[in-house]
């Protein structure tokens, strides 16, 4: 249950701290107050705490943060709080804090006992913590598609509709996944040519990895092959003939000369060396002029091969080995196309059975809806006419599907509408397009007493579900509203007098003005306050002795029944 709640700088609240179970464990908690007085910024904080979105507008002005704190106590009895807790590392024995603080720039940070928290670890705890019902919630009974969800939480259906869900999310993939296979089926045969001709053109060319960077060099030595030709010639005739034959006189000369004069050594093993050198590059000049062959045809050759080549790297890659790559690519797809019939017909299969599983889920999901739905129809009797409503009657009613795949969607294949009368002799008619906005506003809080009664969130929130409601119907939301309180927290916002009469404390929300701003304030009533509260609930400023006579025999019924 939510034991304490602070807030600073939030709106138009500067500071506030309420203590809300000093008293007792369960009751009802009211806040009242004129319209505009604050009374919904105590949603916008809870709405924070739950890890909704924050606006850098919510910081009242002129501040660089607001800050929502809250302390709860977390229930012996409630394990599936309690493994929520462990499973993210968080520490609790019997309290829980969570604080959340929005800055200036639009971003917060969450903190739960302390540590650090995400938005999601927040809405996971919150949802196990408290239930908010706005003035605003009714409008899901108008939509058809919202129904099926009632349904499914009142009967605890949502784990298998869950894991339903999971396998029809399955079940669709593997379904693409068919289609697909079956698209390259009927394209087979064209892709299958379209590859052996794209392959059978590669092998005919059988290209080798640098291939034609060798065939470059080449092409380009034959274009000048005359030129080289007769540039060794020259360089031979001239250095074999000219040359050598004076590097073979100044040997021998040197020679003579070393024997003659010690000093003369080096310099004629010098020239000598020098002489054998020339002697072998004569040799290497001579081998080289004679392998140089002027071939016009073996240019034409190349020119070819290249241009092959060439046409194959425009289709298949950069390089030759993009190109062999690709080759061994398409014979991997070949390989795939032959198996491809094999690969349909085991997907196929799979999905055939997949669409037995969701079917045979699907029937027992229905199964059980409509357990529920009896039940349901059965307690709401109950729960509306204990709130004025005399031989009402609210119908569950089932569309028309069929048993097959074809009726399969997220959720099953049930199509769920409410009917509903409130007079008796009329016939139940589609709830959207009967029910006024104080009948819908009482089916709503009919709704939330059963949920509260099944699930383990201790704090119920009311936002002004009173909404449209006086008269007969005004008392019969209040005592409803207060049975509930007697084995739930339940903290009303509210806006009758009746509702306010029966609370266990009371706190006024008020609007004022302090040292030139507008601020709002929260108090706790004590019983005088609360009778001048209640009478200007009833009376608005007209305030009689016979307001104030009512005030206190509202006041006086809600004690008796405390």
């Amino acid at each position: 249950m939510l034991c304490e709640l602070k807030i600073s700088n939030l709106a138009l609240i500067e500071t506030l701290h309420l203590d809300l179970c000093e008293n007792e464990r369960n009751g009802l908690v009211v806040m009242t107050g004129e319209t505009g007085a604050g009374k919904s910024i105590m949603l916008r904080a809870i709405h924070l705490l739950t890890g909704g979105r924050g606006s850098a507008e919510w910081i009242r002005n002129g501040e660089a943060n607001c800050t929502v704190e809250a302390l709860f106590e977390v229930a012996p009895g409630n394990k599936l709080l309690r493994t929520i807790l462990e499973e993210q590392g968080v520490d609790s024995e019997d309290a829980l804090i969570m604080k959340r603080v929005l800055n200036g720039n639009g971003r917060s940070r969450m903190y739960i006992n302390g540590s650090p928290a995400t938005a999601k670890m927040a809405s996971e705890l919150t949802i196990n913590l408290l239930n908010v019902a706005s003035q605003h919630d009714h409008q899901q009974l108008l939509q058809p598609h919202f129904h099926l969800d009632f349904i499914d939480t009142m009967g605890g259906i949502w784990p298998q509709r869950k894991e339903f869900d999971k396998l029809f999310l399955y079940w669709q993939e593997e379904r693409n996944a068919l289609e697909q296979l079956k698209q390259l089926e009927r394209e087979k045969e064209q892709r299958k040519d379209f590859l052996h001709y794209q392959l059978q053109e590669i092998r005919e060319v059988a290209p080798v990895p640098g291939e034609d960077e060798g065939l470059t060099e080449e092409r380009k030595k034959l274009k000048s092959a005359e030129a080289l030709i007769q540039i060794s010639r020259n360089s031979h005739r001239l250095l074999a003939n000219s040359l050598l034959d004076g590097l073979t006189q100044i040997r021998k000369d040197m020679a003579q000369a070393a024997e003659l004069d010690s000093d003369a050594e080096e310099l004629a093993a010098e020239f000598a060396s020098f002489g054998y050198q020339a002697e072998d590059l004569v040799i290497r000049l001579r081998d080289y002029r004679d392998s140089l062959v002027n071939d016009p045809y073996r240019l034409e050759t190349v020119n070819e091969r290249l241009n092959e080549l060439q046409g194959l790297k425009r289709k298949y890659g950069n390089s030759l080995q993009d190109v062999i790559d690709y080759a061994r690519e398409a014979e991997n797809e070949l390989q795939q196309i032959e198996n491809l019939d094999k690969a349909v017909a085991d997907c196929e299969a799979g999905v055939l059975q997949l669409e037995e599983d969701l079917c045979s889920q699907a029937a027992l999901l229905s199964e059980r809806r409509k357990e529920h739905a009896e039940k349901l129809e059965m307690a709401m009797a109950r729960e509306l006419a204990s709130l004025a409503f005399h031989q009402s009657a609210l119908e569950v009613r089932f569309g028309d599907h069929k048993a097959g795949a074809e009726s399969l969607r997220q959720g099953g294949w049930d199509r769920v509408e409410f009917f509903f009368s409130a007079n008796p002799g009329e016939p139940p008619r589609p709830l959207a397009k009967v029910a006024s906005g104080g009948e819908l506003s009482r089916l709503m809080l009919a709704f939330k007493c059963l949920l509260a009664k099944k699930d383990m969130v201790e704090t119920v929130i009311f936002d002004e579900v009173d909404a449209g409601i006086g008269g007969e119907a005004a008392e019969a939301v209040a005592r409803k509203i207060q049975e509930l309180a007697g084995h739930h927290q339940v903290i009303c916002i509210t806006h009758l007098p009746q509702i306010a009469a029966r609370g266990t404390t009371h706190f006024l929300v008020e609007k004022g003005v302090e040292e030139g701003r507008t601020q709002s304030n929260i108090k706790l009533l004590d019983p005088d306050q609360r009778l001048a509260e209640v009478s200007r609930m009833l009376a608005g400023d007209s305030v009689s002795e016979q307001t104030k006579a009512w005030a206190e025999e509202l006041l006086a019924k809600g004690r008796s029944v405390i």
